[in-house]
């Protein structure tokens, strides 16, 4: 008798473990991303459309989320509060062309692109410039 409760015991025991592991399991493959939702653009452009995804996706890594900016290796200047951006053709052209140490990104996006992004820095972390930059601006710029 004492036998048979050790076996029930050790059975018990042995399911309640692998019912764990498979239910842990299955809760990191539903946290995981969806493969087609990949973390970087594939290929020379980028795939993103909106202005918050763009930035998400390409500014924020130097200029930080909150738009801040950031100082160490390089000096990656603030977006947040900055009158530079008031003339809507300056960020164009920094996007477009480069400007010191940022890349141009004009090869990489369409003028969509640029001026969804260059319209969300505009319109976000304090700033508060309301004259939509246009496709036909960027193309101006690329000229």
């Amino acid at each position: 008798m004492m036998r048979e409760n050790s076996n029930l015991r050790t059975l018990a025991a042995t399911m309640s473990a692998t019912l764990l592991l498979l239910s842990s399991s299955a809760c990191a493959q539903s946290a995981a991303p969806a493969m087609s939702d990949p973390a970087f653009s594939p290929g020379f452009s980028f795939v993103e459309k909106g202005g918050e995804e763009l930035f998400t996706g390409v500014c924020r890594g130097c200029h930080m989320s909150d738009g801040k900016g950031a100082t160490g290796a390089g000096t990656y200047p603030s977006l947040a509060g900055n009158g530079n951006l008031e003339s809507s053709g300056y960020p164009v052209g920094v996007v477009v062309n480069g400007q010191r140490g940022m890349p141009p990104f004009g090869a990489m996006m369409s003028d969509d692109q640029v001026a969804a992004v260059v319209n969300y820095v505009r319109t976000h972390f304090g700033n508060s410039y309301r004259d939509t930059v246009t496709t036909e601006d960027v193309r101006a710029v690329r000229r």
